[in-house]
């Protein structure tokens, strides 16, 4: 350990110049960073769910689809129509649009004295302007149960101009490009935009909008925090300094391997921020308690005092963080994992490195601080920690109670707990995106696509029959009103000869009227080229994952029953997505949690040499988890991408607060020989740091509080809380327990 300090002392200056060089290097490559929305491409390539979206995108023109409203007192104006219509146009030659579908361009089959007329149910070219053309319009648009609640909401007010986008088209760019054509019409109506895609663009102007707004309040709230416990300018430069390093070669990583930023890579750097500045504080702690005159010699005793236990913290907070990449089944929850663990191991390199760099090459040695003072002149000391070890050495008990029946009363809340994979929740309730989701649920059912995929002769009657019971049996859910497919257009054209509507039970008699349906733009988003896949288009109302699994589970046991070898039949579409995701929350919790505890408690036994210290140093991060997971059932906040994380992170960071305890119990009953002097010394030594390092770490979560992104409050709320629990549980929880198994000892001892 010595020969470690002194090496450090003695290159300092060669260390300088290469932190200095390499932060140089990545603050270039951050610019290189992309940002990626799409929670869909989080699913991995080989996801049953994810392959199927993803095909249907590529052969029926894409999946991705969008919605316009435009919301009026009488949708049948004569300029509201020329407004639908210019929208319309605006979209239709926009790169990237695929198919777009509106009340002045949708498909119309009706009955003509030469049999069949198949043309638009507008006119494009000839907009109705008299007001008898207007209502008679409306009077068949109602009458049509294909355009009801489709293109025109069920009270006439509101109209939906419904878009698709192409396959591996950048899906971001697009959306902003349609939204900033539309913004440009300048349009009286109220627009709405809403649809995958257009959220998707939102939510990445609301991750720049938080890296650019919250890294400078973390920055702000943790130098604070650090000013009032160090009243020292060192004690705020360099914990600040080795955590923006940390997340400036980090960001950089990601950039040069190629990476992105997603929803919840966007708060490594919060993260790195909150964490990475605990190491530093811990090193300048042991260095401001080291009574040598010689600072330099301080500085080396100081090193060999913190070295362990420091590398120990970082190491099960990235063991935290790595569990994600064993345990989670999302890409981009493993990509957090991976990153956040190096941002960690940066942080600690720079710590133990960087830090005695500076304070040897700079003489950084500083005047006595407040922190450094004598432990009965300071308020912490004097007012918490002192008071603290006298109640636990007097009513270990009482406090052992305590925590019992919080830990009961949470349980109960455990089984209150929701997932929720919903991107319009991501949304605040007052933003224009949520607002517009809402819209289109209430007037459109939604904007969840819902895909069923028909292998087979689509011309063959019994395909097309199965189709229509499918659409029927799909009807018979609340969520689903609407759906669509060549079957149904074959059922009119039927009706519209005269001869019922149905499907004709002759192929021959299909396949005229499938020759009517030639060229139409609807058709390449119904079958494919050879006519072996068709697919049943259709949105879900409900967002509530209850009733998404419960469809789900319904259609595919419908699927299971029906399909066979002339017609295999499969589901996708968002609510399937949906499900996978929700079962991966689930699975993800389960794994990476059961992978942190226990990689944890086995690091740190070994560590210590001591398998019971390594489950002691658990206990109070495993309670505390139990309490944050009982409060998330409590207050209704949901699993989700972002929650799903909190559990492996709490324990992570927070058995950081436990490793101190117990390193510093090792140490001071090695000195004294006596294990409740060792416990008081521990108490009131490492709480300092440990109560500085909960504030400063949880302040700095808590700055998520005024994200944009709803998921990424609660994570910041839920951290924040995690941390005062696990810190709480370490000050209080461990040292009852070691006191007990103490006494405990001594019993046993004396009888003997």
């Amino acid at each position: 350990m010595n020969r470690f300090a002194e090496g450090i002392v003695k290159f300092k200056w060669l260390i300088i110049i290469a932190v200095v060089g390499l932060t140089v290097f990545f603050s270039y490559q951050t610019k290189n960073l992309h940002i990626n929305s799409d929670i869909i491409s989080s699913l991995p390539d080989d996801d049953p769910a994810a392959r199927l979206y993803k095909e249907i995108g590529t052969q029926f023109g894409g999946n991705d689809m969008g919605m316009i409203v435009l919301e009026t007192d009488d949708v049948f104006k004569a300029e509201v129509i020329q407004h639908i219509k210019q929208i319309t146009d605006s979209l239709k030659y926009t790169n990237g649009v695929s198919t777009v579908t509106s009340l002045t361009n949708i498909l119309d089959i009706k009955s003509s004295e030469w049999g069949i007329e198949i043309g638009k149910l507008v006119d494009e070219y000839d907009l109705p302007v008299e007001q008898l053309q207007l209502d008679s319009l409306k009077n068949y648009v109602f009458s049509k149960e294909m355009y009801r609640g489709v293109v025109v909401s069920e009270d006439g007010t509101a109209t939906a101009i419904m878009f698709t986008l192409l396959p591996d088209e950048d899906k971001q760019a697009v959306a902003k490009e349609i939204k900033d054509k539309i913004d440009a019409l300048d349009l009286p109506e109220t627009i709405y935009f809403g649809g995958l895609p257009m959220m998707m663009n939102d939510i990445n102007d609301l991750i720049v909008s938080d890296i650019v707004w919250l890294v400078p309040i973390v920055f702000i709230v943790i130098a604070i925090i650090l000013l009032l416990s160090f009243k020292s300018f060192r004690g705020v430069l360099l914990p600040l300094l080795i955590a923006g390093l940390a997340v400036i070669w980090t960001m950089g990583l990601m950039a040069v391997t190629g990476y992105e930023l997603t929803i919840i890579s966007n708060i490594i750097p919060v993260v790195l921020l909150a964490v990475g500045s605990a190491y530093t504080i811990h090193v300048l702690n042991s260095i401001n308690h080291n009574k040598l005159a010689d600072r330099k010699q301080a500085l080396v005793q100081a090193l060999r005092y913190i070295l362990i236990p420091v590398i120990l913290a970082a190491v099960t907070t990235a063991i935290g963080f790595v569990s994600f990449v064993f345990g989670a089944y999302l890409t981009m929850i493993k990509d957090f994992g991976i990153f956040t663990a190096v941002g960690t191991l940066i942080a600690l390199i720079l710590s133990l490195f960087f830090v005695p760099a500076l304070i040897s090459g700079l003489s950084m040695y500083g005047k006595k601080t407040a922190i450094e003072s004598e432990e009965k002149q300071t308020i912490l000391t004097h007012k918490i920690l002192l008071p603290l070890v006298k109640f636990l050495f007097k009513h270990p008990k009482y406090t052992l109670t305590g925590w019992g029946v919080l830990l009961m009363l949470c349980i109960g809340g455990l089984m209150l707990i929701k997932t929720s994979v919903n991107m319009a929740d991501y949304f605040k309730k007052d933003n224009p995106t949520r607002i517009a989701e809402d819209v289109m649920q209430k007037k459109f059912g939604g904007s969840l696509p819902v895909f069923v995929v028909f292998e087979g002769d689509m011309q063959s009657p019994e395909v097309l029959k199965m189709m229509i019971s499918t659409e029927h049996f799909m009807k018979e859910d609340p969520n689903v009103e609407i759906t669509q497919s060549v079957a149904d257009l074959i059922e009119q054209m039927n009706d519209a000869m005269d001869e019922g509507k149905k499907i004709p039970d002759d192929k021959a008699k299909i396949v005229q009227l499938w020759f009517l349906l030639d060229g139409q733009e609807v058709m390449p988003q119904l079958v494919n080229d050879d006519l072996t896949k068709g697919i049943i288009q259709s949105k879900f109302a409900s967002v509530d994952s209850k009733e998404i699994e419960v469809f789900t589970a319904k259609m595919n046991r419908f699927i299971e029953d029906n399909s066979n070898e002339h017609c295999k039949i499969e589901l996708t579409g968002m609510p399937s997505v949906y499900v996978k995701l929700n079962s991966s929350l689930i699975n993800s919790q389960y794994n990476s949690l059961l992978i942190a505890i226990i990689m944890v408690v086995l690091i740190v036994g070994l560590i210590l040499r001591s398998a019971s210290k390594g489950i002691f140093a658990a206990i109070p991060v495993v309670a505390t988890i139990i309490v944050l997971f009982g409060f998330m059932g409590i207050t209704g906040i949901p699993l989700d991408i972002a929650t799903v994380l909190v559990a492996s992170i709490a324990l992570g960071i927070g058995i950081d607060y436990s490793i101190h305890v117990i390193t510093g119990f090792n140490k001071h009953l090695i000195s004294h020989g006596d294990a409740e002097k060792a416990i008081e010394e521990t108490i009131l030594l490492s709480g300092k740091a440990v109560i500085i390092n909960v504030i400063s770490v949880s302040a700095g979560f808590l700055v998520l509080l005024f994200s944009q992104i709803v998921p990424l409050q609660n994570f910041g709320l839920l951290v924040a809380i995690s941390m005062f629990g696990s810190g709480f549980g370490a000050l209080t929880l461990l040292p009852v327990i070691l006191i007990l198994v103490n006494r405990k000892r001594k019993i046993i001892a004396n009888n003997h």
